[in-house]
């Protein structure tokens, strides 16, 4: 039991180490990047996982998009790097919950005593259940009419 509990404490240890200097922002949530100097441009390893936008010359939002770790490279205006920041993306602080139904599913976020409709890519009736908030996102319809 003892040996257990120390080799889980020295695995937690070093990946608390591996992600030192890094962010870890959870899934549909943001956490703010301060860079030391300005930068120009900013790159995301994966962006399945994590987006990027900048805010400012020193300041960038990192939205966490789905389970999984990847990292953000910050580039001043020579193209020299200021940052490589490690993301990690946990579970959510509440429980999540797919249904499948046939060959379909839905995906739920649960808190408390109830349970509500939490549409991801790949879920049934997806673009339904978002509405028009496609529209109003850049990768969206340009025209804002619905398609």
């Amino acid at each position: 039991m003892r040996r257990t509990f120390v080799a889980a404490f020295a695995v937690a240890l070093l990946s608390g180490s591996a992600l030192a200097g890094g962010v870890s922002v959870p899934m549909d949530e943001v956490r703010t990047v301060t860079f030391g100097r300005p930068v120009a441009t900013v790159y995301v390893g994966n962006s399945v996982i994590a987006d990027v936008n900048l805010v400012d010359n020193r300041h960038a939002f990192v939205l966490g998009k789905a389970f999984g770790t990847t990292n953000i490279i910050a580039l001043d205006a020579s193209g020299r790097e200021i940052s490589n920041t490690y993301v990690s993306v946990p579970e959510t602080r509440g429980s999540t919950v797919t249904v499948f139904r046939g060959a379909g599913q839905v995906t739920m976020s649960c808190g408390g005593p109830r349970c509500n409709v939490s549409p991801i890519p790949g879920d049934a009736g997806y673009k339904e259940r978002l509405g028009d908030v496609e529209s109003h996102h850049e990768f969206g319809n340009k025209t804002g009419s619905s398609q």
